[in-house]
């Protein structure tokens, strides 16, 4: 028998950035973003040779393990093994699980897509398939969230684990008193039809390490800078104009408030953008795009820009220009699945 599992990528529409704490603690926080048809996939395949295997094909890593209830974090694979340790000890009685788990990602590390914590609902998700875990969307999310931020203490937000796991299109607030509310939106197909007409979304052929930026970002509200809480608060209005806008098919109010919530977003820390993701971004303007941003953290990754479909080639081509690759997709509406194979 083997488990399968996937979930979707998600772009950041806006609100990235209030979603971490200490801001969304003392503040509340409020994200928009949408999953797109690209995934993190998770395989269970059961072994009978009592050794414990961890496979990341998209990164040709591979380690294999003496059972044991709790395998060591050493930096390597610390993904796979935090969600099998908390999987074995929370929810299998300490009993250790023959198998092999193997992960792989239509999207690098380091993107700006989510890439880190959908893999990791991924893989919850194939346990839960596996082992016939009572967990719904929620508790999924929040154990994702739980084994990143706690168990292997990787900074971030708390937006991507909830967008991989539920799917869609989803306004999230993020409560000062901890509470989480995920508020799925009711998009007309015509307004997703136009929204993928007009996004463009540009990889910039650079990884980069998204918890430097967030302890930057983190560091900023800890010691009260004002100008970086600011532009938080500023971010959070212009999510807020901007699901109103997506949700009414106000295309013109939508790249006012993506412009509003890059500028925004730039404030929040030194090194969210830099002298090349700049360089790229007004070429993109000259060449008729009407705004656009990071697709998370910032530092590199995807960027995203909103264009007239009659300029989307325009636009195409002058990013071709700095050495990207354009990339493909579509919004989809459905979040984690799991199934059984054989």
């Amino acid at each position: 028998m083997i488990i399968r599992s996937r979930a979707p990528l998600r772009l950041g529409l806006a609100g990235g950035g209030t979603d971490v704490s200490p801001f969304c603690d003392i503040y509340g926080g409020c994200v928009l973003n949408a999953t797109i048809n690209k995934y993190a996939y998770a395989n269970i395949e059961e072994r009978d040779d009592g050794r414990l295997v961890f496979n990341a094909a998209d990164q040709k890593i591979m380690a294999s393990y003496e059972l044991a209830p709790t395998i060591d974090l050493d930096q390597r694979l610390d993904l796979h093994k935090g969600v099998y340790n908390r999987i074995v000890n929370d929810f299998n009685q300490g009993r250790p699980l023959p198998i092999t788990l193997t992960t792989f990602s239509e999207a690098p590390a380091g993107s700006g897509l989510g890439s880190s914590s959908t893999l990791v609902v991924a893989m919850i998700k194939a346990f839960v398939e596996y082992l016939n875990l009572p967990l719904g969307e929620y508790d999924i999310a929040s154990l994702a969230y739980r084994i990143e931020r706690e168990d292997i203490n990787l900074n971030g937000g708390k937006q991507d684990q909830y967008a991989a796991t539920f799917g869609g299109f989803n306004y999230i607030e993020f409560c000062s008193g901890g509470g989480i509310v995920v508020n799925p939106l009711r998009i007309k197909n015509w307004i997703i039809s136009e929204l993928e007409a007009s996004l463009i979304l540009y990889y910039t052929g650079v990884s980069r390490e998204s918890a430097g930026i967030i302890e930057k970002q983190a560091n900023n509200v800890r010691k009260g800078d004002n100008k970086s809480i600011e532009a938080m608060k500023n971010l959070k209005e212009s999510t807020i104009y901007m699901k109103e806008c997506v949700l009414k098919g106000d295309f013109i109010g939508f790249a006012d408030s993506l412009e509003a919530s890059w500028k925004s977003k730039k404030q929040m820390a030194d090194n969210i953008s830099n002298a090349n993701i700049d360089t790229i971004y007004e070429s993109a303007k000259a060449a008729g795009a009407k705004a656009g941003k990071v697709s998370g953290a910032g530092g590199g990754g995807f960027m995203m820009f909103f264009v007239e479909p009659a300029r989307r080639m325009e636009v195409v081509a002058a990013l071709k220009g700095y050495g990207g690759d354009i990339v493909s997709c579509n919004f989809t509406k459905h979040g984690t699945q799991g199934w059984r194979v054989g």
